[in-house]
């Protein structure tokens, strides 16, 4: 890659950084798990330019095992045709797991927008492998809501990614 397509991907990534209405949404969904009491990561699913799924990591307040963001931007989206789903982009305020990665893997949901990875690295390489396009913003907002999070919360975040 040339130092101008870096240059060009860069602003592009910038952008999406700054004025993406998703990954708003995702970010505001995260700010509102971190209301409930809960772990600060925000997802929402895109359709055709619309959000057709929201949620955020409810762990705590629903007592769940399973309900990561992603999950329960799924969950809220209600059953959907396979067709639809192989036509979604999932945003998400960080990067997914194996639990989370598994389920963009089931329904085919081809591209996934990533706030941040640098408090967590998930199962990008695994998507990228089975042919999902992944984007990492390093949005600093998404990076802030993690990093004061887990400052705070150390035994809840390992909780989380069960260490």
């Amino acid at each position: 890659m040339s130092r101008a397509e870096r240059l060009t991907r860069w602003y592009d990534l910038a952008m999406k950084t700054i004025s993406d209405p998703f990954m708003r949404a995702a970010i505001e969904e995260a700010e509102a798990g971190l209301r409930e009491g809960g772990i600060p990561i925000g997802s929402v699913l895109v359709h055709d330019g619309k959000i057709v799924g929201r949620g955020h990591n409810r762990r705590i307040q629903r007592g769940s095992a399973v309900l990561h963001g992603e999950m329960d931007a799924l969950e809220n989206a209600g059953r959907l045709a396979a067709s639809v789903y192989r036509e979604c982009v999932i945003y998400t305020t960080l990067s997914p797991c194996s639990m989370c990665s598994g389920a963009i893997l089931l329904y085919g949901i081809p591209r996934v927008i990533v706030g941040e990875n640098r408090t967590f690295m998930g199962e990008e390489e695994l998507l990228r492998a089975r042919g999902v396009a992944v984007d990492v913003l390093q949005n600093e907002e998404c990076i802030r809501l993690m990093t004061d999070f887990i400052a705070k919360n150390p035994a809840l975040w390992n909780e989380d990614i069960g260490v």
